[in-house]
């Protein structure tokens, strides 16, 4: 196994070992954001949540974010109004990008679905190119799923 599906292992099984006991919503996405982090050191880690029209941030770690997107606009509005992951390997390349930080060079958006229904996003970001392959997508799909069993 390579070195970092071995890390997103251990990584998934810390997520469900925290999930297990933890009803609260907020605190497990909060719990997931700082096991990330912990675990990748990714610039930038945190959730968007749906509110009527419009992503409001949640929890986060890393820099300053962008407290609302629209839906349709920028990578995470993108992949709310399509319900499907989105790896961008060149931030500056997705056409309708907000750049919360000019740091950001690459990034990659997962769903979060309530009885198939988006309710947020999870959004990480790199600060480097071509962060984000086959590897991360399967995996943080894998938290993802983990955390919709505690909502739906």
């Amino acid at each position: 196994m390579k070195h970092k599906e071995k890390k997103y292992t251990l990584l998934n099984k810390e997520i469900k070992s925290l999930l297990a006991s933890e009803t609260n919503l907020i605190a497990n996405l909060g719990n997931i954001c700082a096991a990330i982090k912990e675990k990748f050191n990714f610039f930038w880690i945190g959730f968007y949540l749906v509110e009527k029209d419009e992503l409001i941030l949640g929890p986060f770690q890393g820099t300053v974010a962008c407290t609302r997107i629209q839906k349709g606009k920028g990578v995470c509005g993108v992949s709310w109004k399509k319900n499907k992951t989105i790896v961008v390997d060149d931030v500056s390349k997705f056409d309708g990008h907000i750049a919360c930080s000019d740091l950001s060079k690459s990034e990659i958006v997962i769903p979060l679905r309530k009885k198939e229904k988006v309710i947020g996003v999870l959004d990480v970001d790199h600060d480097k190119y071509k962060s984000f392959d086959e590897i991360d997508k399967k995996y943080l799909e894998k938290i993802i799923k983990e955390l919709e069993k505690k909502i739906n």
